[in-house]
């Protein structure tokens, strides 16, 4: 008896988006790193987002994850490549408790007190069906990413 053949689109995820904010590269560089740490939530498609704290340790080697405490947690990747403030690229499993590798990158560029975010996950591994709609978990992040950025800040 033979495996089913497996595709391409059955091993990746790809997802790129663009996002412009009216903020600072500087202040959107730090707003992202909020996000995707002490800030983060639950994906707005869940019946009620939720609140779920991540560690993300700004370094090359750096480890980004849950840390439910007690030396308890989820590991979600390392930080592969790190230019404050025009460079994030983080690798790991993520979300996913398969053998899969991630490359996350975001790359950002100012120009006229705009920061534009140019966002890339790209996964490949054993990526099951569950794990494929990730379009709208990003979105929502990046949607609070936006609005920390744009947040008016006291004089």
């Amino acid at each position: 008896m033979s495996s089913p053949a497996l595709t391409l689109e059955a091993t990746t995820i790809h997802v790129a988006e663009e996002i412009a904010v009216r903020a600072s590269i500087e202040v959107t560089f730090a707003a992202l790193l909020d996000q995707l740490g002490p800030y983060n939530e639950t994906q707005a498609d869940k019946p009620m987002p939720m609140p779920m704290p991540m560690k993300l340790e700004a370094w090359p080697g750096g480890r980004w994850y849950r840390d439910l405490g007690g030396n308890n947690g989820h590991y979600w990747g390392t930080v592969q490549a790190i230019k404050k403030p025009t460079l994030l690229e983080i690798c790991g499993p993520l979300f996913m408790s398969n053998p899969v590798m991630t490359n996350l990158q975001y790359r950002l560029k100012e120009s006229g007190g705009v920061t534009i975010i140019t966002f890339r996950h790209q996964s490949f591994g054993l990526v099951l069906e569950e794990y494929r709609n990730v379009k709208s978990g990003w979105a929502h992040l990046h949607q609070l990413m936006r609005q920390r950025a744009e947040a008016p800040r006291p004089h």
